[in-house]
């Protein structure tokens, strides 16, 4: 191989479309796909918004997580603060400001993209893009958001990074968002994060997942 590994962004021809489900976050839909000589496939998956994760380090080198309910598998699961991607021309920077504020009560000066992954590209269209957030600040008293459904136990704690990462290769902590955006930080740190890139980087992120309730 002689360039760069890199996706290569493709797309094949899709002979019919059936939407089977239409839920509150996601849908799920049908797709008859033409593979050329491979012939014509049918393809089920989950449609989704998209999503922006954001791993807070602070200046001693903590991250700060929080610890959700997560119903599909039935656990409370440490993880950085995230969210959807579900409101209409909202920019992924600016999305995940917003959810930091909301779920950690924080605020940043440094914004950059620390890793952009598929969570499971073969079942679910989603793309998450994991920012990295330093210069942290608190949010007011005053200025704080009411957090409601599983959100309103939630938890949160600064934990050493390296403690962080351990725990995710220990096998004790297991949500995809914490394991891309714990190990990510850890290499970025290593290098002094000159490998870091810029918070509107380039991001080949599905048009299809680009809905709104």
């Amino acid at each position: 191989m002689t360039e760069p590994l890199a996706d290569l962004p493709a797309r094949r021809p899709v002979l019919a479309h059936h939407e089977r489900f239409t839920g509150k976050v996601w849908d799920v839909v049908s797709d008859e796909v033409d593979l050329g000589e491979a012939g014509v496939v049918t393809r089920d998956y989950v449609r989704h918004t998209g999503a922006v994760v954001i791993v807070a380090l602070d200046e001693a080198d903590r991250v700060y997580l929080v610890r959700q309910y997560r119903h599909p598998v039935e656990a409370e699961c440490w993880e950085p603060p995230a969210g959807l991607l579900d409101i209409a021309g909202e920019d992924p920077a600016d999305a995940a400001r917003r959810e930091l504020h909301e779920e950690a009560d924080l605020t940043a000066d440094e914004w950059h993209t620390l890793v952009d992954y598929f969570p499971s590209g073969g079942g679910v269209s989603e793309a998450v893009r994991v920012f990295l957030a330093r210069g942290i600040g608190t949010v007011p008293l005053d200025e704080r958001h009411e957090r409601t459904d599983e959100e309103r136990d939630m938890i949160g704690a600064w934990i050493p990074l390296d403690d962080a990462v351990a725990a995710v290769l220990d096998g004790r902590v297991h949500s995809s968002s914490a394991v891309a955006g714990l190990l990510a930080a850890d290499r970025a740190r290593r290098d002094g994060y000159a490998s870091l890139r810029p918070a509107d980087a380039p991001w080949m992120r599905p048009e299809a997942t680009r809905l709104v309730r």
